[in-house]
């Protein structure tokens, strides 16, 4: 397991999720994002064969004897696994902030990016259209 963990350590450090950061032309600065998953399993189990002949004296070997006198091997394994997916990439320039989503889901990801501006795009719309029929509603009374 030891061995496992640090191998991972070495293949995952923080630019395995956020990339390394690119600057465009314009000014903006593009960081690809992953996600990163990774999982161990580990087992082992001590047998019970027939009873030895000839056990160790002493209990070494990797070998362990019971109540009577039966050598228990062990056998055992580990392993792990990493997973790395590209999710999108976070572009920074001097006036907004965005995320660029790859994937199936990326019209939802862009609806919530463009969320706040269609919400200020409405109200202030709503504003001046009902000032503007405020007007037109005046000036029709006035002839």
């Amino acid at each position: 397991m030891k061995t496992a963990l640090d191998s991972i350590k070495n293949m995952v450090d923080v630019n395995t999720i956020m990339g390394e950061p690119v600057e465009t032309p314009d000014g903006k600065v593009i960081v690809p994002v992953s996600r990163v998953a990774f999982g161990f399993a580990a087992g082992g189990s001590e047998f019970d064969p027939a009873p030895n002949p000839n056990p160790p004296k002493d209990g070494k070997n990797g070998a362990e004897q019971n109540e009577n006198g039966k050598t228990l091997p062990f056998g055992g394994g580990s392993g792990a696994g990493v997973s790395i997916q590209p999710m999108g990439f976070l572009i920074v320039g001097s006036d907004e902030t965005r995320v660029l989503p790859l994937g199936g889901q990326a019209i939802y990801d862009r609806l919530l990016d463009l969320a706040p501006k269609i919400i200020d795009k409405i109200r202030h719309n709503g504003v001046e259209g009902h000032e503007e029929q405020k007007r037109i509603k005046y000036k029709s009374t006035l002839k």
